[in-house]
């Protein structure tokens, strides 16, 4: 099996690692609010992908906790491929990203291998439930914890930490101090 290459157009860059999340720790000195920025913006993103606890059910919560513990590192990598790989299909990022065909098709089959053993093996009792239960909104719910956790991933890489920060360069510092100045 081979594992597609992503070319972002005008900015030559390499598959890149996935480390862990770094914490609110050490958030004073000149780069705080860079990491203030970049924590905000991981926020942003997990809370784009979190359903809203109201269509939670508690089978749809036991099967999320399923499918977090039947995943591994590698899986939720994989996940987190498949969302940047989908979500280059929109209009608005065609010109940043090229990715073929074979590649597209290359990352569906690796997701459909694993939600296949997650849903049919691994959390079958589960989502058997949910199936019953919830329908489509509580599989909704269980696969945006796997989700976030792939999100997770991605935002934990340095690399990736510090390209979500780099706008910050940007703003009007000025406009700010005079917005939160204390009087």
């Amino acid at each position: 099996m081979t594992t597609g290459t992503v070319e972002f157009k005008g900015t030559p860059r390499q598959s890149q690692g996935f480390t862990q999340l770094n914490s609110f720790k050490n958030m004073q000195g000149k780069n705080s609010m860079k990491k203030i920025l970049a924590v905000l913006f991981a926020f942003i993103v997990g809370s784009a992908l979190t359903v809203s606890s109201a269509l939670a059910s508690p089978a749809s919560d036991e099967l999320g906790t399923c499918l977090a513990d039947n995943t591994t590192g590698k899986d939720r990598k994989e996940l987190a491929r498949w969302i940047f790989v989908a979500m280059s299909s929109h209009p608005e990022l065609h010109k940043f990203i090229n990715i073929t065909a074979q590649e597209r098709d290359e990352e569906n089959k690796k997701l459909a291998a694993m939600v296949t053993k997650l849903m049919t093996e691994s959390c079958r009792a589960q989502t058997k439930i949910v199936l019953e239960k919830d329908g489509q909104e509580g599989f909704k719910s269980a696969f945006a914890v796997i989700g976030q956790l792939a999100m997770q991933e991605l935002m934990s890489n340095p690399e990736v930490s510090s390209s979500f920060t780099e706008y910050a360069k940007y703003l009007d510092k000025s406009k700010f101090n005079s917005a939160f100045e204390k009087k």
